[in-house]
């Protein structure tokens, strides 16, 4: 049951609302879970991936890093502390077989696994949290639909 505002959906259209957002995601990941981001391109889940690492680093007293998109090399890591974050972009992959070839299922229980672009695997993973990005009419309005969470992590991200 998608969380959100009376419409169903999430206010993103103002950077600062995707970094709030990000913040209230933060309170409720742990280790094992696997966020899927749907969205066209430049829509924002890159830059809700860059917040909620960030914040995790600022939380933990972690030095900021750069967290940008893994277009070209399909994963970045960071590790937080006692967290390992697997970021995957599999937007230029063609089919299932090729994500054998990097290793998205090998760690999903010890990390949080971030995946853009997801739907060659979609259905090959039980648990999950499903954020769908998306614009209005207007290119500048922006919002986002979560899926996949109970109803206490609801609470928390509203």
């Amino acid at each position: 049951m998608p969380i959100a505002t009376k419409s169903g959906k999430i206010n993103i259209s103002k950077e600062v609302d995707t970094a709030g957002l990000a913040k209230k995601f933060s309170a409720i990941l742990k280790k094992g879970d696997v966020v899927l981001l749907y969205g066209e391109i430049g829509v924002g889940k890159t830059t809700f991936i860059k917040y909620l690492i960030n914040y995790f680093q600022e939380k933990n007293q972690s030095e900021i890093t750069e967290v940008t998109s893994p277009t070209f090399n399909l994963i970045n890591e960071y590790v937080v502390k006692d967290k390992t974050f697997q970021h995957f972009d599999l937007f230029r992959l063609k089919n299932k077989k090729e994500i054998k070839n990097i290793g998205l299922f090998e760690n999903l229980k010890n990390s949080i696994t971030l995946i853009e672009w997801p739907q060659l695997i979609k259905d090959d993973i039980e648990s999950k949290i499903e954020l769908y990005f998306e614009y209005e009419s207007n290119l500048d309005q922006r919002f986002v639909i979560i899926s996949g969470l109970t109803e206490a992590d609801k609470n928390v991200v509203k």
